[in-house]
């Protein structure tokens, strides 16, 4: 029982290391967020996909980044990065205990 347990703990740690070594590294525009932008007499906000990357600096040209103050997720696209990054690896470990233990 308790390896059953260790496994499906090693396999939750390692999905969710990759999926946040994916997200954080590629850019894929998949989560929702905002864009605020400063220019010499106006300031406005538009919604756009972001992605992961962008907040550690990869994934984006500098030349785009011009009159832009401020880069941030909405509530919709936290919710969806917690999920894609702690939610499915969960699943699928979950998923494996259950099917290990039916096993026995």
């Amino acid at each position: 029982m308790t390896s059953m347990k260790t496994r499906s703990l090693a396999i939750f740690v390692i999905c969710v290391v990759v999926l946040s070594i994916i997200l954080f590294t590629l850019p894929i525009n998949i989560f929702d967020g905002q864009i605020d932008y400063k220019e010499q007499y106006r300031e406005y906000t538009i919604d756009v996909r972001l992605s992961l990357s962008y907040f550690i600096g990869l994934g984006y040209d500098e030349a785009d980044m011009e009159f832009v103050e401020a880069i941030r997720l909405t509530s919709k696209g936290w919710w969806m990065a917690i999920i894609f990054i702690f939610g499915f690896p969960a699943l699928l470990a979950y998923r494996l205990y259950l099917r290990a233990k039916n096993r026995k």
